[in-house]
Formats: C-alpha cells, structure tokens, sequence
C-alpha cells in the first residue's frame, strides 16, 4: 500500500508542474462579451481601433476604450458597452 501511496504522490506532483508551465500565457487579443485587452506591442503593426470596433459589433454591442499601458508588456483595454441611449442606428455586424 505505500508503494502505491508514493507512486499517486509523484504522479500527482508531476501533474502539478507541468501544469504550471503554461499559466502565465496571455494571446495579444484576448476578449468576451464584456470587453477585452490588446498588446500594446500591436499598436504600430495593425488598427488596434478596428480589431476592438469589430469584437464588440460580434455581439451587438459598442466600444469604449479604458486604459492604454505604453509599456513593454503593457495592454490596450477596453469594454463592449450597449448602444447609449438616444442612438437609434444599431453597431454594423462584421462577418468574415
């Protein structure tokens, strides 16, 4: 029975570290219905403005951005918000 004890131990712990190698990776998108972050390292490559603008028209909603980090390693957020009121037009649906 300790042979078995020990083995579960060890593959238990094995489990464990190998698990954590991946918990520290984030995409340079990363969004849900809510809002979202952008890797500021995207800011001279692409239109980070219609990468966020095109994630909230996916669920019906509009952006508003929050905070920009300029940083090494600092993100770009921003919130999917509903259409204010007073708007009557709805946000354009992008399909790809």
């Amino acid at each position: 029975m300790r042979t078995i004890g020990k083995t579960a131990l060890a593959a238990l712990c094995g489990a464990m570290i190998c698990g954590a190698a991946h918990a520290d990776y984030v995409p340079p998108f990363k969004g849900n219905d809510t809002g979202g972050i952008i890797s500021s390292s995207l800011v001279g490559t692409t239109d980070v403005r219609a990468m966020a603008i095109a994630h909230c028209a996916q669920y019906g909603k509009v952006v508003k951005f929050l905070s920009a980090d300029r940083n090494y390693g600092g993100y770009i957020s921003f919130a999917c918000r509903w259409v204010p009121y007073g708007r009557r037009d709805r946000p354009l649906r992008v399909r790809y």
